[in-house]
């Protein structure tokens, strides 16, 4: 569905948890969308609500039989747990709202987002428009990255290396709004953070196919054994291109070596500065790149006269090293999503690749349970790709 939209399209907020309000910022930046409400049955989401000056309902149905004549939302931001995410989004299609922008996993099991694609099935003639919150594709930093790599910068991609490592605070686990997170079967570091990278690494290189996982030593279980899940992992990666990848995540260890504390996207987490704090290191044949401090280094400076000449390109030479500029580095990745979704919906052209669909969704949830999987059954895991 492509609408012509001119001013005042009315946004409701599903969540007003850690990601609610930063979408709220995003919808009350951008000129042509107005924030009607939030919904969110929790008491601590009301001084929220307020302090964007606007009401807060404790349901959709609240929202809908409210007597307001504008109170019904011309598209919808689900920015709830995980686990109720397609719940959420089948309840806003069933009450006739088809622009939906639902946060990232897509769900935290793969049964329920093969639902969600089902129930999109049936609404085909409805032309729904979901995007899925995988937001980071529109960090500068990503599309820098994307560039050098459509633009050949560094040859054939041999090999890329990742890195999610930091220490999450005691708070973020506390009841009864963070609890959910320390459950086995609805939080933990696979579904919350590392379906982040598999999605950027899937949107750089294409997709997994193939996955081992070596779990780490759980920590928290031995203080709080109500704390099920899983802390982290070592996976080995097969790109269906033939990329080999390895990728460690962790949320028990005091480290820069995260995406968050390297771009600075995320207001809640300081930056690191005057520190290494690369994330990401992409080896090809013509150079290696490190992000997001977007080092680049190659031999490009070496003018080869064939083999075994004084200026065979190799480690007998000093590698040149280059800084890559990233535009707009300073700008909200955020805001970038909500952008694209309005232009989305006015029928303006896009870039069909850099808006995460429900397929794409659902493609990062298979990999992130092959993952969960190789870890239980200690094998590769091959994962569906088509």
């Amino acid at each position: 569905m492509t609408e012509q939209i001119d001013s005042g399209l009315r946004i409701v907020i599903i969540g007003a948890g850690l990601i609610g309000p930063r979408h709220a910022q995003s919808v009350q930046r951008h000129p042509l969308t107005d924030l009607l409400a939030f919904v969110d049955p929790s008491p601590s989401a009301i001084p929220i609500a307020e302090s964007f000056s606007v009401p807060c309902y404790a349901s959709l149905a609240e929202l809908f039989h409210s007597g307001d004549t504008k109170a019904k939302p011309d598209a919808a931001i689900v920015a709830t747990p995980n686990h109720t995410h397609v719940d959420v989004t089948i309840q806003l299609l069933e009450s006739g709202i088809r622009n939906i922008l639902l946060e990232k996993p897509i769900s935290d099991d793969l049964d329920s987002a093969e639902r969600l694609l089902a129930t999109l099935k049936a609404y085909e003639n409805a032309k729904s428009n979901i995007l899925i919150g995988h937001h980071r594709r529109f960090n500068p930093y990503v599309r820098t990255t994307k560039t050098l790599l459509t633009t050949n910068s560094l040859g054939t991609i041999i090999a890329v290396n990742g890195l999610w490592t930091l220490l999450k605070p005691p708070s973020y686990f506390a009841s009864p709004l963070g609890s959910w997170r320390a459950d086995k079967k609805k939080g933990g570091v696979l579904g919350i953070n590392l379906i982040h990278d598999i999605d950027v690494l899937q949107f750089l290189f294409g997709p997994i196919s193939r996955v081992y996982a070596e779990s780490t030593t759980p920590q928290r279980q031995s203080q709080n054994p109500e704390h099920t899940a899983e802390e982290g992992c070592a996976v080995t990666l097969r790109f269906k291109c033939g990329i080999v990848g390895t990728f460690l995540i962790c949320d028990v260890t005091p480290s820069p070596l995260n995406f968050e504390m390297g771009t600075g996207e995320n207001p809640t987490i300081p930056p690191v500065h005057g520190s290494a704090s690369d994330c990401y290191r992409v080896f090809g044949t013509r150079g290696s790149l490190s992000v997001p401090d977007m080092t680049r280094w190659s031999y490009d400076h070496v003018s080869e006269v064939g083999e075994g000449g004084e200026n065979e390109k190799g480690w007998n030479q000093e590698l040149g090293v280059q800084r890559v500029s990233v535009e707009g580095g300073d700008e909200r990745p955020f805001d970038r999503q909500w952008e694209y979704f309005i232009d989305l919906l006015r029928g303006k052209e896009v870039d069909g690749e850099a808006g995460c669909s429900v397929e794409d969704g659902v493609r990062a949830l298979r990999v992130v349970r092959a993952v969960r999987e190789s870890m239980q059954g200690g094998r590769p895991v091959e994962v569906q790709v088509a």
